[in-house]
């Protein structure tokens, strides 16, 4: 059974879950899941564990992600992109210029507090958000906090602009894009989303359907390797028996990083840990055994 992460390219027009389901029958695996969700209309790298990387998942969404997109003004969706219902409009409207609109971009960066969309996988109550929207349901979406790290304005025309954005996890740039368009005064949606980055998954890495499904084993890395974001220690032979069998390894905690961390016995990945700064010790987070 192959355990590890894979770095799709997923193509526009598939839905997360559909990606999920290729990986399935092209590995016979059924233990597949996703990292980080993309739209269907949007195309990027997807990151996708498998076997006991799945357990993994949740420090993978961790990562910072990267993404280019394009906001067109001129109209408002109610679902913040270019695929929903036009709710609003603007018949005339100028933008300023590029210099004015970088200094704009800029002020976004930091920490923001954003309101997700409606239409968005979010669970209310165990329920999609969209699922629930889609049923004419009245959805409440709590409001969030996000970081933007960088954003940087690429291209602009009379009724678009094209910009990256690094951000932190929980972004959504269909709000970003809305939010700009607040702050301008005009109606706007994203009409374009590429995610280049998550972690260290990068888009010039990514490998296509296509390639995967020839080449199935080229496609995959390992479980440290994409958690390389990660700060690591390395234990001893002794620790890393007892960690494996769920026992807190006493460690001195002087300098110490706080969170998740990389564990290894000598050389070999075995899990996820924690420190215990009161006790002194690291507590095993997530096991992995290694196959023999």
């Amino acid at each position: 059974m192959p355990d590890g992460f894979i770095n799709v390219l997923k193509p526009p027009g598939m839905t997360s879950h559909d990606v999920v389901s290729f990986i399935r029958r092209t590995y016979g695996l059924k233990k597949v899941g996703h990292a980080g969700t993309l739209d269907p209309a949007a195309a990027g790298v997807l990151p996708i564990a498998m076997g006991k990387a799945t357990r993994l998942i949740e420090y993978m969404t961790d990562a910072d992600k990267t993404y280019r997109a394009e906001l067109t003004f001129g109209f408002a969706t109610d679902s913040g992109d270019d695929t929903g219902k036009v709710i609003e409009t603007a018949a005339e409207f100028q933008l300023p210029d590029p210099s004015e609109l970088k200094q704009i971009l800029q002020e976004f960066c930091g920490i923001n507090i954003q309101i997700p969309p409606i239409y968005s996988a979010i669970k209310i109550n165990g329920k999609r958000a969209c699922d629930l929207a889609r049923q004419n349901i009245e959805v409440t979406i709590p409001e969030r906090q996000i970081e933007i790290y960088d954003i940087s304005l690429l291209e602009s025309s009379s009724q678009t602009i094209l910009f990256d954005v690094s951000c932190s996890k929980g972004t959504y740039i269909r709000t970003l894009c809305i939010d700009i368009g607040r702050r301008l005064g005009i109606p706007a949606v994203m009409s374009f989303l590429v995610r280049s980055r998550v972690g260290t998954f990068a888009l010039s890495e990514a490998f296509t359907l296509d390639e995967i499904k020839l080449t199935p084993e080229k496609a995959l890395c390992t479980m440290d390797q994409v958690l390389a974001h990660l700060p690591q220690q390395t234990l001893s032979m002794e620790q890393g028996a007892a960690f494996m069998q769920g026992k807190k390894i006493a460690l001195d905690t002087g300098s110490k990083p706080s969170g998740a961390i990389r564990i290894y016995q000598q050389t070999e990945f075995i899990g996820i840990g924690q420190y215990d700064f009161d006790h002194r010790c690291l507590i095993p987070g997530k096991v992995i055994v290694p196959q023999s």
